[in-house]
C-alpha cells in the first residue's frame, strides 16, 4: 500500500509548499523557552505573547522570513566582576518560529511587564467565483 502525503493526494493540487512548511516547522525543535501563548483576539486577528523578562528592546528581533515569523532574543552576559551566591536567571538566547498562512500579516509588537506581544491580522479574501467556458470540438 502506498502512503499518500499531503502533496501527493490526488484531490489536493498545488499544496506541496504547505507540506514543506509543516516539515520545516517540525524540525525547528522549539524547546519550550521562552514560554508563550497564542490567542485569537477576533475572527481575523491573533496575538502571540512570549514571556521575555530580562530582555530589552535591543535584545529582541522580529522578522518574517519565507512565510515564517521568527522571534529571536539575545541577552548579553553582564556578570563579569560579579559574585553570585545563586544564579537562577541565566543570560540565554532563543529563537521561536511560527509558520504564517497566506494572508496573515504581522501588525504591532510591544513589550509590557516582561511580556512581548505580537499582533497578527488575517485579511479576509474576496470570494471569487470563476466560470469556465467549455469549448466545442
Amino acid at each position: 500500500m502506498t502512503k499518500l502525503t499531503l502533496g501527493t493526494h490526488p484531490y489536493l493540487l498545488g499544496f506541496e509548499q504547505l507540506e514543506r512548511l509543516v516539515e520545516r516547522s517540525a524540525k525547528t525543535g522549539n524547546d519550550g523557552y521562552p514560554p508563550y501563548n497564542i490567542e485569537q483576539t477576533s475572527d481575523t486577528s491573533y496575538r502571540i505573547t512570549l514571556a521575555v523578562a530580562g530582555f530589552g528592546d535591543d535584545d529582541l528581533s522580529i522578522t518574517v522570513e519565507d512565510s515564517q515569523l521568527v522571534i529571536r532574543g539575545r541577552q548579553t552576559d553582564d556578570s563579569e566582576g560579579r559574585v553570585f551566591l545563586h544564579r537562577g536567571i541565566a543570560a540565554r538566547q532563543f529563537q521561536k518560529s511560527f509558520v504564517l498562512a497566506d494572508g496573515v500579516e504581522v501588525g504591532a509588537a510591544r513589550i509590557e511587564n516582561g511580556l512581548l506581544h505580537v499582533d497578527l491580522n488575517r485579511a479576509v479574501p474576496d470570494r471569487i467565483i470563476q466560470k469556465i467556458e467549455i469549448s466545442k470540438g
